[in-house]
């Protein structure tokens, strides 16, 4: 990968992540409930009896957060650029909920592992969870077309 594309790809991650988590903060405030992914991050870092302050857990769960939506926005990246999947609206809603299924039964997977179990609606913060992940899918490839637009108008898009 060409510096352009690295960066074109952290863009993008760092737009969709923060579009997912804004979508989810609004919907805990909404319904009144904690499904905020970072925060319950935290509270999982916190169960690991690990010996950080609280400030480097709550930092640790944000970078987390952050780097996961990189890894998905590299898969999205390499299925473009590779042509497997075309660039539109249905696919961006497609990968967004696969990303969504795959987020719940990691969630499921961690809250097992941790024993820990928050005082939230399981079922509520997995549907919601669904349905950020394609506001991500979604974010993801509009933030992608534009900044391959950007590109291509400053003649920095390199075509493999």
């Amino acid at each position: 990968m060409d510096f352009y594309t690295i960066l074109q790809v952290l863009i993008v991650s760092i737009a969709a992540t923060s579009a997912m988590t804004l979508f989810s903060y609004a919907i805990s405030a909404a319904f009144r409930e904690l499904y905020k992914e970072p925060v319950l991050l935290t509270f999982l870092l916190t169960q690991m009896k690990l010996e950080l302050s609280a400030q480097t857990k709550k930092t640790i769960a944000w970078l987390i957060h952050y780097i996961i939506g990189l890894l998905f926005v590299v898969g999205y990246h390499l299925l473009w650029i590779y042509n497997i999947l075309e660039l539109s609206v249905l696919n961006a809603f497609l990968l967004g909920a696969v990303c969504g299924i795959i987020g719940i039964l990691g969630w499921v997977i961690m809250f097992k592992i941790a024993r820990y179990k928050p005082a939230i609606d399981f079922k509520g913060y997995y549907i919601q969870l669904f349905f950020a992940h394609v506001v991500f899918g979604l974010v993801a490839a509009a933030t992608y077309y534009l900044s391959i637009t950007i590109l291509l108008l400053t003649n920095t898009y390199v075509i493999i």
